[in-house]
């Protein structure tokens, strides 16, 4: 075991927090901080656009984001089955490194444990993540209000039909990638430089439609969406037509919803589509006090639905 994450660990995240070995670490915070924490089980470990290491770094730097906080420390937790090849072991801890060097994010402590044949599929991880709430930033549920702006920082449902795909198996030939990608050099930027961002939410389990029924519960508003608004890519289109499944359940992990004031929404999305990760935001709908609790979809052909939560799992382990 001290073989392993000496020449494993160590060697491909090390560093002086992790370098000590201890069972917790001493972080210099003074300032307000978030803190989250998350496990994850995806099957396949690899798929188109990622693979678990990276999605770990990048769900846990995006939960940190959504409060308005930079990331700074996460934590690693490796449970792995006995007979994990460690080939593949290190494929993974090099996806970690590397998306947590993108993401400017250390890995300041860990845990490792190794189960019998049969009591996990192949590996989970655990982590968590710390980070400092940018000053005179609050995001809230409370602080939404009538006439505010949804914006969809890119593409729906690109992560959960690529796992989807690559799980069964599934040649769809639409060549359709995870968009599983760090978010707080897309969206800190914004949040500093403007107070017009109310919340934000990444739309993981249960797609863009589920996470909007959540913020309009939350906020005891209505909210009414225009399909034809809504960024879908044209694979992901038909391969959800071919399957059965509407985009709007399905996970994303490299795109964020946001409520915007009415008056600075244009502003916002400028900013956004200056970066490559939100060159495809759109303003998709707005904040009303009718429907109260409700998510309404004008579709394109002018008629109104309603958007329910999301009833059962189509797409398990997707994160």
């Amino acid at each position: 075991m001290h073989e392993l994450i000496r020449e494993v660990l160590l060697k491909k995240l090390g560093n002086p927090i992790l370098r000590e070995l201890s069972d917790s670490a001493l972080l210099p915070f003074k300032d307000k901080l978030a803190f989250t924490t998350d496990s994850f089980v995806v099957s396949p470990l690899f798929f188109p656009g990622g693979d678990i290491g990276k999605l770990a770094v990048c769900g846990t730097v995006n939960d940190l984001v959504m409060l308005g906080a930079v990331p700074e420390y996460i934590s690693l937790g490796l449970i792995i089955e006995e007979g994990l090849e460690i080939c593949l072991l290190e494929k993974i801890i090099d996806s970690i490194s590397l998306a947590a060097r993108a993401a400017g994010v250390t890995v300041a402590t860990g845990d490792l444990k190794v189960v019998e044949k049969g009591a996990c599929d192949k590996i989970f991880i655990n982590t968590s993540g710390v980070g400092r709430v940018i000053n005179g930033r609050s995001l809230s549920l409370k602080k939404i209000s009538r006439g505010d702006k949804i914006i969809l920082t890119g593409p729906c449902g690109r992560h959960g039909m690529a796992v989807l795909a690559k799980r069964k198996g599934l040649d769809l030939g639409f060549n359709i990638k995870s968009d599983c990608a760090a978010l707080n050099k897309l969206l800190l930027p914004v949040l500093k430089n403007t107070d017009a961002v109310k919340f934000m939410r990444d739309p993981t389990r249960g797609g863009v439609a589920t996470t909007l029924n959540e913020i309009a519960a939350g906020a005891k508003k209505g909210i009414v969406i225009e399909e034809d608004k809504v960024p879908v890519s044209s694979q992901v289109r038909a391969a959800g037509e071919l399957l059965g499944i509407d985009p709007l359940y399905i996970a994303n992990e490299g795109s964020a919803l946001l409520v915007v004031k009415k008056s600075a929404a244009a502003k916002v999305l400028k900013a956004l589509k200056s970066d490559p990760l939100g060159h495809k935001s759109a303003v998709i709908g707005e904040v009303t006090d009718t429907h109260r609790g409700r998510v309404i979809l004008k579709t394109i052909l002018g008629t109104k639905r309603i958007i329910d939560m999301l009833t059962g799992e189509p797409l398990p382990r997707i994160c």
